[in-house]
């Protein structure tokens, strides 16, 4: 089951394309237009975008560079121009397929399926589920449970606490999280993690005086450590 982003102005077909895809077996969300389409793919990463070009507030070729700016999401773009110098420049721009409209689900999914074993999408080992003593994290329907109960996370959130339990028990450093988790590779302001870490204790029930799950290296970052396997200093 992939996630998917649908940046679709039209209602309809939007409308259409969610229920169908739903019915093939993806997880599907969707932005009518290319600023909160662009958000959206930041702040979720879903395994793959699917991209019209006729968007109300930008051309979707200029928010496919806006988005390769930040992100190597695959890209489809789906839309009704044939030109075919037009599909070549947007394939030049970074997309990785191109279908045009009309087009059934079916025809959709068989290029969505084909792009991700191209990119290695849906198979990768961070897809699996993490375990770290009570707490358990499901990268796939983006939930993690502590004691069997589900955590209320944000979207970003989920992403820190994602990254960190993919590397438990090393040390990241607030830069490399708001490079790989923020996609802000000219850095940022360290206030971002620290306020997202506090929110994230918070809801797993600790401190960063008493901490459980996360620790910080002073100095150095903070990690992700499994509290039933002892000390974690």
């Amino acid at each position: 089951m992939a996630q998917l982003l649908l940046i679709e102005d039209d209602e309809r077909v939007r409308t259409a394309l969610l229920r169908s895809l739903r019915d093939l077996n993806h997880q599907v969300a969707s932005a009518p237009d290319a600023m909160s389409g662009l958000r959206a793919a930041i702040d979720h990463r879903p395994d793959l975008v699917v991209l019209d070009l006729g968007l109300p507030d930008l051309d979707g070729s200029q928010m496919l560079r806006m988005l390769r700016g930040v992100s190597d999401v695959p890209v489809i773009v789906a839309t009704a121009r044939d030109d075919e110098d037009e599909i070549v420049r947007v394939l030049g721009s970074g997309a990785d397929d191109y279908v045009v409209k009309p087009f059934t689900a079916k025809q959709l999914d068989a290029r969505i399926q084909a792009v991700l074993r191209r990119v290695g999408g849906g198979a990768a080992p961070q897809d699996a589920t993490v375990a770290l003593g009570p707490l358990r994290i499901d990268p796939r329907g983006r939930s993690a449970r502590l004691d069997g109960v589900a955590l209320e996370l944000s979207p970003k959130e989920f992403d820190l606490l994602h990254y960190l339990a993919a590397r438990a028990g090393e040390v990241v450093a607030k830069r490399q999280l708001l490079t790989d988790v923020w996609n802000l590779p000219f850095g940022g302001a360290d206030k971002t993690v620290d306020v997202h870490l506090a929110w994230l204790r918070r809801k797993l029930g600790e401190t960063a005086q008493a901490p459980r799950f996360l620790h910080t290296v002073r100095g150095v970052g903070v990690k992700l450590v499994d509290p039933t396997e002892g000390s974690a200093t």
